[in-house]
C-alpha cells in the first residue's frame, strides 16, 4: 500500500483512552517509526493478553519480585506480532505473521545485505528461508562471538533498527541451549528432534507496558514506514508503511494432551548414580562443578495462561514468562536467575548457587538461612561459579572495570532459599550487548567449570535434548541494551504435554541422594502449577483453634511490652479480653465474672505489682488463671515457693523445652522452641505445684497447681520466638480450651446444686 507519510494512519486509531503522546523518529538503517502511546486498563490489560497467548502467538514477560538495586515489579508483552525469527541449528527463517510484517520484509533483506555468510533458499515479500555458512576462518577467543552465527542475523537487525528514542522496541522471545554449539566444537550426542528450534524471536508492533509501582499501564504502538523491494528510491513517496494495516494474526487454540501420564527420564536412584560419576570427575581433576538435570513430564489439561498464572501468584520471581512460540509450543517461566543484562555500557549477571528448602514460617526460614550461610560446600558452589562469570566478562570487559558487587546474599522464593552474587562490567570498546551475552553462554549455574568439560559431561550423560532450558529469555532492545533471564523453573509445553528440566550442582563432597532429592524439590513448584492439588491442606494450628469462644478473660497488665500481642492470641480464639493495670483489675475480679485471669509478664519483681493480692482475690473468686513470665514467679511466690536471679539474663533469647507435659502442650510439636525475657526464675517449688516444662538447662519453664484451675509458663508464646511449629499458638488455644472446659463444669456444678 503506497501512501504519502505526511498521512500516517496511525494518528487515526480511535482508541478508548486517552493518548498520552506521540512520536517520530528514524533507525540508524532508514526506517522512519511513528510510535503512539496510550493509557489502558492496569488490571484487565494484562489479564486479556494472558488468556490471548493461549490461541495467539506473542510473549509476556513478568517480573514479580522485588531486590533493592536489582529487580522491580514490571510487566511488558504483546501478542499477534508481525513478524518471527526462527532457526534450526543454522538455517534460518524470517517470517511475516500478518500484512504489517510483509511490509518490514524488504528493511530486513536490507539489513543482512552485508552479511557474507548467508544463503537464500527462498525470498519473496512474506518469507526469507536462510542458511548460514560456517567459516574456515580460526577464531580468537575475544572474537568468538562475531564468528558467523545465527546471531549474526540477531546483530544485523539491532544495528538496522537501532535508536535510542525508543527504550521498548526490540526482539523479544527465547534462545535454546543447543545453540551454544554454533560457537563450540563438542561433540553433541542428544540431538533434538529435527522440528525442534533454538531461536524463536518476535518483532512487536504493539507493547502493552505495566509498572506496578505506580499501578500504571500503557499501549503503545508501532507503524513502520519502510522501503518496498521493487525500488531503491529513497524519497518518502516511494516507501510503505503499516499504518491502516490490521494488528491480527492466526488464532489456534491451545490443544491439550489426552491419555498421558506422568513420567522421568530417570528412575529412581540413576539421577544419584550421575552425581557418583561426576564425582569421579572431580577426584581426578577433570571437572570442579557440574549441572546434569533430569525431566519431569506430564501432560498439561490447563490452558497455558492458567499454569503461568498460578506460577507467577505461587512462585514470585524476577524472570517470569508466558512464550505462544507456535506450532502448539509454550514456554512458561518463574525463573530466579538474570541470565545477562546490558544497560548503556553497563554488563550485570546474579549467579545463584546454594540452595536450602524454605522452612515451615519465618522461624524456619532464619534458621534454614543460617545453615545455608554456614555451609562450606554451599559456599564453594557459588564462589566457583562466580568466578567463572567473571571470567566470562573479562572477555568482553574493560580490565579492572569487572566488580563483585554483591556477595552471598539471600534470595527466598516460594519454596527454595537461595544465595546470589551480583556481579558488574564495563563493556570494553568494539563490543555490544550480544558479544556480552554470547561470552556468558550458557552459563556457569546451568553448565559447570570448567565450562566445556562440563557441558561435555552433560552431553554424556544427560538423557535427552534441553531444548529451552538453561538458555535464556527476553528482549534484546533496538537501543542496544538488552535484559535476559536464565531458562530455570519453567515448562516447556509442546502438544498438550508439559517437561521441566531440574538440575543440581554437583561438587566433590556432593551426597548422591540429597542432590536427587533438590532436583525434585526445584521441579515441585513448577509441577503444582501444572496440575494443582484438588484440595489444600488446612493449617493445622487453625484447627486447634476453639473458635467462637463464648469467654470473658482479663489481661493484668504488669507493664509489659509484649501484653497486647499476648491478648490478640486469646482474641483469636473468639474470647473478649478487657485489659487493666493492676488495681483496676483487682476492682473488676471483684465485682464481675471472668472465666480466665492472665497475669502477664512485666519488669522487676511480682511484689512491685502486689501480685499476692490479686491471686487471692483469684482464688476468693474461684477464677482460673494463666501466667506468663513475671505471672508464673507470682504464682510460685503466693504458692509457697521462692524465686533465684539466673547467672545470666535471658532476654530476647530462645530455648528448647527437653522435657514438657500436661494439656497447656498438646498437640504442640516436638521441636518446641520457646522465646525467653526474663532475669528470674523459680527457684523452690512448692508442694502444690507441678512443674510442666523445663529448658534443657533445668530452668522451670511451666507449672500448673495441683488443685486450682492455674497453670503458667515461665517463656512468652507470643514472641516471634516462639512461632516455630505454630506452638506459642496452640499454647494459648490449649490453655483458652482447659478454662472452657473448666468454665463447663461449673456450669455444671452449679447446675446440679440448685
Amino acid at each position: 500500500m503506497k501512501i504519502d507519510v505526511s498521512q500516517n494512519s496511525t494518528a487515526q486509531h480511535s482508541l478508548n483512552a486517552a493518548t498520552l503522546g506521540h512520536s517520530t523518529y528514524f533507525t540508524k538503517g532508514g526506517v522512519r517509526i511513528h510510535r503512539c502511546e496510550y493509557e489502558c486498563d492496569y488490571y484487565g490489560s494484562m489479564k486479556e493478553l494472558r488468556e490471548s497467548l493461549d490461541s495467539q502467538r506473542g510473549v509476556l514477560l513478568s517480573s514479580s519480585y522485588e531486590y533493592p538495586g536489582r529487580y522491580n515489579r514490571w510487566d511488558i508483552g504483546f501478542c499477534n506480532p508481525p513478524l518471527v525469527i526462527e532457526a534450526k541449528g543454522l538455517a534460518v527463517e524470517i517470517r511475516a505473521l500478518n500484512a504489517r510484517g510483509k511490509i518490514l520484509i524488504p528493511e530486513i533483506l536490507r539489513a543482512l545485505e552485508p552479511l557474507p555468510a548467508i544463503r537464500y533458499e527462498q525470498r519473496d515479500c512474506s518469507k526469507l528461508r536462510l542458511h548460514i555458512e560456517r567459516s574456515k576462518q580460526l577464531f580468537t577467543e575475544e572474537e568468538r562471538s562475531r564468528q558467523p552465527s545465527v546471531f549474526s542475523i540477531v546483530r544485523a537487525l539491532v544495528s538496522h533498527f537501532y535508536s535510542d528514542d525508543d527504550s521498548f522496541l526490540g526482539l523479544y522471545g527465547a534462545f535454546g541451549y543447543e545453540l551454544r554449539f554454533q560457537f563450540e566444537s563438542l561433540d553433541s550426542r542428544r540431538l533434538a528432534d529435527g522440528q525442534a528450534r533454538d531461536l524463536v524471536l518476535y518483532l512487536p508492533d504493539e507493547l502493552i507496558v505495566s509498572e506496578h509501582q505506580n499501578a500504571l499501564a500503557r499501549r503503545i504502538r508501532y507503524d513502520f514506514i519502510c522501503r518496498g523491494l521493487e525500488s531503491d528510491n529513497e524519497s518518502l513517496g516511494a516507501r510503505e508503511t503499516t499504518g491502516g494495516l490490521s494488528r491480527t494474526g492466526e488464532s489456534k487454540p491451545y490443544v491439550p494432551a489426552s491419555g498421558v501420564g506422568s513420567s522421568c527420564d530417570h528412575k529412581p536412584g540413576e539421577y544419584a548414580q550421575t552425581v557418583r560419576k561426576a564425582k569421579e570427575r572431580f577426584a581426578s581433576g577433570d571437572l570442579f562443578e557440574v549441572v546434569p538435570g533430569q525431566v519431569f513430564s506430564q501432560a498439561c489439561h490447563d490452558r497455558p495462561s492458567q499454569v503461568f498464572e498460578r506460577l507467577r501468584q505461587n512462585n514470585p520471581a524476577p524472570y517470569g514468562a508466558l512464550m505462544n512460540l507456535g506450532e502448539q509450543e509454550y514456554l512458561v517461566s518463574a525463573s530466579p536467575e538474570m541470565f545477562v543484562r546490558v544497560r548503556g555500557n553497563r554488563v550485570e549477571t546474579c549467579p545463584i548457587s546454594g540452595t536450602i528448602a524454605r522452612g515451615e514460617d519465618a522461624l524456619g526460614d532464619e534458621r534454614q538461612i543460617r545453615t545455608l550461610l554456614n555451609s562450606e560446600k554451599e559456599e564453594a558452589e557459588l564462589s566457583m561459579c562466580t568466578d567463572v562469570d567473571r571470567n566470562d566478562k573479562s572477555r568482553v570487559c574493560v580490565p579492572g572495570s569487572v566488580q563483585l558487587i554483591g556477595r552471598r546474599q539471600v534470595e527466598l522464593y516460594s519454596r527454595l532459599i537461595h544465595t546470589v552474587d551480583h556481579v558488574v562490567g564495563n563493556l570494553a570498546p568494539g563490543f555490544d550487548a550480544l558479544d556480552a551475552f554470547l561470552a556468558h553462554t550458557w552459563a556457569v549455574t546451568v553448565t559447570g567449570a570448567p565450562k566445556q568439560a562440563a557441558i561435555q559431561f552433560i552431553e554424556d550423560n544427560e538423557k535427552s535434548a534441553r531444548y529451552w532450558y538453561g538458555g535464556a529469555m527476553g528482549c534484546i532492545g533496538f537501543n542496544g541494551n538488552l535484559n535476559t533471564g536464565l531458562t530455570l523453573r519453567s515448562a516447556r509445553i509442546k502438544d498438550g504435554v508439559a517437561q521441566v528440566r531440574v538440575g543440581a550442582t554437583l561438587l566433590s563432597d556432593s551426597d548422591p541422594l540429597a542432590e536427587e532429592e533438590e532436583t525434585r524439590l526445584k521441579a515441585s513448584a513448577v509441577l503444582a502449577a501444572i496440575n494443582p492439588p484438588q484440595s489444600q491442606e488446612t493449617d493445622a494450628s487453625i484447627e486447634t483453634l476453639p473458635l467462637n469462644a463464648n469467654m470473658k478473660i482479663l489481661m493484668v497488665d504488669h507493664r509489659d511490652s509484649f501484653v497486647h500481642n499476648l491478648s490478640a492470641y486469646l482474641r483469636e480464639t473468639g474470647a473478649t479480653v478487657t485489659t487493666m493495670r493492676p488495681e483496676l483489675a483487682r476492682q473488676s475480679i471483684a465485682r464481675d465474672h471472668y472465666d480466665l485471669v492472665v497475669m502477664s509478664p512485666g519488669p522487676g519483681k511480682p511484689q512491685d505489682f502486689d501480685t499476692d493480692k490479686t491471686l487471692q482475690l483469684c482464688q476468693q473468686y474461684k477464677r482460673p488463671v494463666f501466667g506468663v513470665c513475671l505471672g508464673l514467679q507470682a504464682i510460685v511466690e503466693y504458692c509457697g515457693g521462692s524465686l533465684r536471679q539466673l547467672d545470666e539474663p535471658m532476654h530476647g533469647k530462645p530455648s528448647h523445652l527437653s522435657q514438657r507435659s500436661g494439656p497447656m502442650f498438646e498437640n504442640c510439636s516436638s521441636d518446641f522452641i520457646v522465646g525467653r525475657y526474663h532475669s528470674l526464675c523459680a527457684d523452690k517449688i512448692p508442694a502444690s505445684l507441678q512443674v510442666q516444662a523445663r529448658t534443657e538447662d533445668g530452668v522451670v519453664m511451666a507449672i500448673e497447681h495441683e488443685s486450682l484451675p492455674w497453670m503458667a509458663v515461665q517463656f512468652h508464646p507470643e514472641s516471634i520466638m516462639s512461632l516455630g511449629g505454630q506452638n506459642g499458638k496452640r499454647l494459648i488455644c490449649n490453655v483458652v480450651q482447659y478454662a472452657l472446659l473448666h468454665k463447663a463444669a461449673s456450669v455444671e456444678r452449679n447446675a446440679c446444686a440448685s
